[in-house]
């Protein structure tokens, strides 16, 4: 039997946790960079032939009771213990429509309220739906695919744009993965897999790992052609409105040179709006 997507991803975390992690000894040749599969099974409390099967595809229902001990014993945090769950079969995933497309129209006059704070609204396969137009400033006037995930990994512009590409691509791939979790059969979203994982070996190395989180308060670093280096924080928000869209905002330091550089590049999309 095929390795299901829930065994394909206990493998993957396992991997990433080492036994000084988990309070166990490093004892004998390890062929394995994490901890063994009889390790998991000890700390979560359950059989070896039974966390076997899960790996292996031969269990794809364990209990709740198990998929919590599960999450503690490889260490997951919140979303990674959440994606467990839906993997499981024991969290509700969206149903296969895609997500609206529409965007709240009360949501984009706030956006435009912002002159100042780059603010975008995607959906579960991270296409841009909205945007301000200082956002179209910092992103080049979109002069790419309206899609996150091309923008950072088909994008020959990408790597010098962002300048911690390889953070930045894990990140993306990670919260890309988290949709895919919750909405597996997204028509958009399964289509944007399949046109990065032909495209794009970086991305389909990411893939491979199975990381599995959310966008939280984080900062990125970007060189702008027509402003330069600009470090922003990113604020991310459900829509409530539309389940499976998310609102990003991003903002600079006060009196900071991005801050600078951000009111610089607000200019300049002002300037752009009235040029005819």
């Amino acid at each position: 039997m095929a390795r299901s997507d829930l065994g394909a991803y206990l493998s993957a975390r396992r991997a990433g946790v080492r036994p000084d992690e988990v309070n166990l000894p490093r004892t004998g040749h390890r062929r394995v960079p994490g901890l063994r599969r009889e390790e998991v099974a000890l700390l979560a409390g359950v059989s070896v032939d039974y966390y076997v099967r899960l790996e292996q595809g031969r269990e794809r229902t364990p209990s709740a009771p198990v998929v919590d001990a599960l999450a503690a014993a490889l260490r997951l945090d919140e979303d990674g213990r959440q994606h467990l769950f839906r993997l499981a079969g024991l969290s509700p995933r969206a149903r296969g429509a895609a997500v609206c497309e529409r965007v709240d129209p009360s949501l984009l006059k706030l956006m435009a309220d912002w002159p100042n704070n780059p603010a975008i609204v995607y959906n579960r396969a991270l296409d841009v739906l909205a945007s301000n137009p200082i956002a179209d400033a910092l992103f080049h006037d979109w002069g790419h695919p309206r899609n996150l995930m091309h923008v950072v990994f088909t994008d020959p512009a990408a790597r010098a744009f962002y300048r911690d590409w390889p953070e930045v691509a894990r990140n993306a791939v990670a919260g890309f993965r988290l949709g895919h979790g919750k909405a597996p059969d997204d028509p958009r979203v399964r289509e944007v897999l399949t046109e990065l994982a032909g495209r794009s070996p970086e991305f389909a190395r990411l893939w491979a790992h199975h990381d599995a989180r959310g966008k939280a308060l984080e900062h990125k670093r970007f060189d702008h052609p027509g402003v330069g280096p600009l470090t922003l924080s990113m604020h991310t928000f459900d829509v409530r409105s539309s389940p499976g869209q998310e609102l990003v905002v991003y903002h600079a330091e006060p009196d900071s040179p991005s801050s600078e550089a951000l009111a610089l590049l607000g200019s300049l999309a002002a300037t752009a709006r009235r040029e005819p």
